[in-house]
Parts: structure tokens; C-alpha cells; sequence
């Protein structure tokens, strides 16, 4: 459990959130049941610790399946997207697992240097910039 001296940021909290999802969908990709254990302990783990108060075994129970969930969703996705392009499902959840980490790295330098470059500029996820040359993100603008 978390306690009152702890400094993480939201944003290393969401990161590990992130990591225990693809770490299941990893497992469940894996189909190894051992895999699957280890990855149920390390929901509880990340639960346990990002957590203020003791929460009830109900609530815990909940939080443990949204993750479940989360990764279930997180393998599907990832099976599909790596049948359309071909590349192997570990290559696929490896990227996501990339893609977190590097978003948090980014959270904690902050999103713009004083020269209003972006520290993503120029960097790919899943074969889409982020941003095009003239700085417009790359959603619609409605």
C-alpha cells in the first residue's frame, strides 16, 4: 500500500497500470500458465501499491478483473493488428510496452522544450507520426 512520503506522479502510476495490461495480454498470448500466474501476483502487486487505503476484497477483486479485462482487450487488439501487418503478436505488445514507457518518460520532461520543440517529434507509433512537419497533431481538426 502506498503511503504519505510517496513522490510518483500520476502519470508513473498510469505507466505501471499500462505495463501490468500488457503484461497480461502478454501472458494470455502466451497461453503459458505459469506466465498467467505470475501475471495475476503482479495485478495484485500493482493494485496493492497504488492504492491509498486498504480496499475491500470485493473492490480489490474488481480492480484485479477491469485488469484482467484490460489485457484480454490488450491481446486481442494486438493479435489482430499483428495479423493485418504481419508482425509477430510479441513484437506487436512489445511496442505497446514501449509506447507506455515512452509516454511517461515524456510526462516527466515535460510536453514542450523552450524552443516549442515537441520531444516527440519525428517519433512513430504503430507506423502513424505523431505529428506531420507542420505541427498539427495528427487527429482531425474539426
Amino acid at each position: 500500500m502506498r503511503d504519505e512520503n510517496d513522490t510518483r506522479r500520476p502519470e508513473q502510476d498510469a505507466a505501471r497500470l499500462g505495463l501490468v495490461v500488457v503484461g497480461e495480454a502478454s501472458a494470455l498470448q502466451s497461453g503459458d500458465e505459469q506466465a498467467l500466474d505470475a501475471s495475476e501476483a503482479n495485478i495484485r502487486d500493482a493494485v496493492d501499491e497504488l492504492v491509498d487505503v486498504p480496499l475491500t476484497p470485493r473492490q480489490e477483486e474488481v480492480v484485479e478483473r477491469l485488469a484482467q479485462a484490460g489485457g484480454t482487450l490488450t491481446a486481442g487488439l494486438s493479435g489482430a493488428l499483428a495479423a493485418q501487418t504481419g508482425h509477430p503478436v510479441e513484437d506487436v505488445l512489445e511496442g505497446a510496452a514501449r509506447s507506455i514507457v515512452w509516454q511517461e518518460r515524456l510526462a516527466s520532461e515535460g510536453a514542450q522544450g523552450q524552443d516549442g520543440s515537441r520531444p516527440d517529434d519525428g517519433r512513430q507509433d504503430a507506423g502513424h507520426p505523431d505529428s506531420d512537419r507542420d505541427r498539427r497533431d495528427d487527429r482531425d481538426q474539426a
